[in-house]
């Protein structure tokens, strides 16, 4: 399915039989169970005279897949719609030669459904004479009982193959499973413990608490770019359940978890779809298809894949990587670096964009091809950046502490600006009794390239005393970086030690769904990690209720009960400010073999965050040994931490490998119990090795880095495939923990 970048004639690729791709496009009208079928026009070349798809066509080579459903669909049928009613639902490979060995079709199929709610009227159809000669409804059991019967009155397809997830798809989606789903959601939802937060507010200054209020507010809007970023029809689907939420305790239960998730897939089930476009949103188009007396219009459901957009919403849909590299290869250099930046979308022109985007032509817009093009966050979303600007600079009037009030009013300017540097700076240096992180940092959202940060806010009021305890970790990270268990070539000889917060959480909003952050270091951008390091916030109130419901019942399951006694709370929360700190050391910038400077994020890609995790997590262990061995921590902390952190990766893979912390759990896992530091026993609990812990963790930190120092993409590839898998050990501590409540 590859794009070779020849074109050929389409008579002559079916006389070739070259591989080429095409796309097929169903409408379901869910009322009453039915598709539309075309008749085919008898002057076709292919299957003249047979009942087929509803539309279908080539894909034209420069054309994308999306695109061209749309234009099939118009030109055949008469029927314009916008891009939120197409779901992909599978690609089909079609293999066959007919009209006596002289057409031989080798056909990738991006196969479409379109769903809506009750039948087109077929005088509202304007049917292309030189394709279609006749469209009509049928029952989708009829159709395929027919397709079974090979009958001569339809193009075949072998329903028993692949083409049969067409119906099985369909009749999953609408048979009659309430109180299965019900019960299925449930389960879904007792995963998650809720909290309260209590935060206490008696240190804020009047001016402080008020500025407060409108921090809160902003980080309200920031919530909002955040469902837009997830997927293009994201915010429609919410305003949906949540409309819809009292109808059932079905559509409760809808509503329920998809506010946990903030998409309609599930982040513990390696986001696996928990809804279908049969309960996504429902739209009216008045003028869809030519006007029919009496009736409204078209109704449809907003679309949405079962499988979440790897791109999320950053790039067009059908984009793939080979199609944005080829295109990346013809812009300049300023370009290139827009379009792989944390801070643009890429865009196809045939996009549902705004007006305003549309009409721009000024620079805060780079069109560099007719394919796709470049739209910088402060366009994109500029409607919820000015509003989420209006309320920072008016919380920055309120506070009399200097170091917030520059915060609020620097990021105020990036949202207006794109340009973050400056306010990321101030963020590092933010001195305040209110501790705000608001903004677009995080690119895991971005499975294709991992370019793109989505936009977060945490608020919380900051712990002076937990912050005095772990300035030690930042006081130390530039004898960590010369101890590092790496090749000295590969260390950086500028590293600062950056801020270290302790804070407890009061609200959070943006990219916080599913599990919950206990912590993070920032910034990402790699100017600033160059010249100042980065900077950690740690969420007290978060661990301590992590530690409480989840590891603690998790190590009375896992661990063996001569171990269980060193799972304590100081040694697991000590790793976590560890595992920050050890973000900001190892490469980041990096020089590759030809000579050429580079990121390790640029050269890993998608293989970044699982293996900058793991690193995190490795390295973290090695440094808290690095450090009792000093005697800067306690030796009491030695066995405690090991113990720990085996109970911990049982926790993280719960997250499932899709996501980057669960990846690189497993990954760390699975080479600690290759090594024998990790045992499995006969009663299904582990213990530590502690005579060989300690070089399987060095082992491991100095694999991870070096691939990260060389941008070695295939070696980071290779080491995820072969350990970030779900192995039997990981298997037996995660169907324990499956029985727990």
């Amino acid at each position: 399915g590859d794009k070779t970048g020849v074109s050929k004639p389409r008579s002559e690729v079916h006389r070739d039989g070259d591989y080429h791709r095409a796309v097929h496009v169903w409408i379901y009208c869910e009322s009453t169970g039915e598709l539309l079928l075309q008749h085919r026009a008898d002057c076709k070349d292919s299957w003249p005279g047979q009942w087929d798809i509803s539309s279908a066509g080539h894909i034209s080579a420069g054309d994308s897949s999306l695109s061209s459903a749309r234009r099939e669909l118009q030109e055949e049928l008469g029927i314009k719609l916008p891009v939120d009613a197409f779901e992909l639902i599978f690609v089909f490979l079609q293999e066959c030669v007919i009209n006596n060995g002289t057409y031989t079709n080798n056909e990738y199929n991006d196969v479409y459904l379109v769903t809506t709610l009750t039948p087109i009227p077929l005088e509202a159809f304007t049917l292309q004479e030189s394709e279609v000669s006749a469209v009509r409804y049928m029952h989708r059991d009829e159709y395929k009982s027919c397709l079974a019967a090979e009958s001569g009155e339809y193009v075949p397809y072998d329903v028993n193959g692949q083409y049969g997830q067409l119906f099985s798809i369909i009749e999953e989606r609408y048979k009659d499973n309430t109180e299965s789903r019900s019960l299925t959601l449930q389960k879904q939802i007792s995963r998650y413990a809720p909290i309260h937060l209590e935060p206490e507010l008696t240190t804020l200054s009047e001016g402080d608490k008020e500025a407060l209020g409108y921090i809160l507010k902003a980080s309200m809007v920031i919530d909002e770019i955040f469902y837009e970023q997830v997927w293009n029809s994201n915010t429609m689907l919410r305003d949906w359940l949540r409309a819809h939420a009292d109808s059932s305790s079905l559509d409760s239960l809808k509503w329920a978890y998809y506010s946990i998730n903030k998409s309609p897939w599930s982040c513990l089930d390696e986001n696996k779809a928990f809804l279908s476009t049969a309960d996504s949103a429902v739209k009216l188009l008045t003028d869809a298809t030519k006007p029919i007396s009496g009736w409204k219009g078209l109704e449809y459901r907003a679309a949405f894949p079962l499988d979440k957009p790897r791109g999320a919403n950053f790039y067009p849909a059908d984009m793939n990587k080979m199609e944005f590299d080829l295109w990346k290869s013809g812009l300049t250099d300023k370009e290139q670096k827009d379009a792989t930046g944390f801070f643009t979308v890429i865009k196809r022109p045939d996009a549902l964009l705004t007006t305003s985007v549309v009409e721009s032509d000024g620079p805060n817009q780079t069109n560099t091809s007719d394919d796709l093009f470049i739209v910088p966050y402060s366009k994109e979303y500029k409607a919820s950046l000015e509003k989420a600007t209006e309320l920072l600079i008016k919380a920055s009037d309120c506070s009399d502490c200097p170091s917030l009030k520059n915060l609020l009013r620097t990021k105020a300017n990036a949202f207006l600006s794109n340009d973050y540097y400056e306010s990321d700076i101030a963020w590092m240096e933010l001195d305040s009794n209110i501790d705000v992180t608001i903004g677009p940092y995080e690119t895991y959202e971005d499975g294709l390239f991992s370019y793109k940060a989505t936009f977060e806010a945490f608020v919380g009021v900051r712990d002076d005393v937990a912050t005095s305890q772990v300035k030690l970790f930042g006081d130390q990270l530039e004898d960590l970086e010369k101890n590092l268990p790496l090749d000295n070539i590969y260390k950086s000889d500028n590293v600062s030690a950056a801020p270290i917060r302790v804070m407890n959480l009061l609200y959070n909003s943006g990219d916080v769904k599913g599990p919950q952050t206990i912590a993070f270091n920032l910034p990402n951008d790699e100017r600033i990690v160059n010249e100042r390091g980065t900077s950690m916030v740690m969420l007290k109130n978060i661990s301590e209720a992590k530690f409480k419901n989840i590891l603690k019942p998790i190590a009375n399951a896992c661990i063996r009960e001569e171990q269980k006694e060193y799972v304590d709370f100081e040694p697991y929360y000590t790793h976590i400010v560890c595992h920050e700190c050890c973000h900001g050391i190892g490469p980041h910038s990096i020089t590759l073999p030809g000579g050429k400077k580079s990121t390790v994020r640029m050269e890993l890609q998608e293989c970044h965050s699982a293996l900058e995790e793991a690193k995190a997590d490795i390295v973290g262990l090695w440094a808290l040994n690095f450090l009792i061995n000093k005697g800067l921590l306690p030796k009491s902390l030695s066995k405690s931490m090991y113990v720990s952190f085996l109970a911990g990766c049982f926790r993280s893979i719960r997250f499932g490998l899709e996501e980057a912390h669960g990846k690189g759990q497993a990954l760390q896992f699975n080479w600690l119990y290759d090594k024998g530091a990790f045992i499995l026993h006969s009663d299904g609990k582990f213990s530590i090795d502690f005579t060989k812990v300690e070089e399987a963790v060095e082992s491991l930190g100095r694999e991870i880095m070096t691939i990260q120092a060389k941008g070695d993409k295939p070696a980071a590839q290779s080491l995820l495939q072969s350990r970030a898998t779900l192995t039997q050990p990981l298997r037996v501590a995660l169907e324990k923990i499956e029985h727990m409540q």
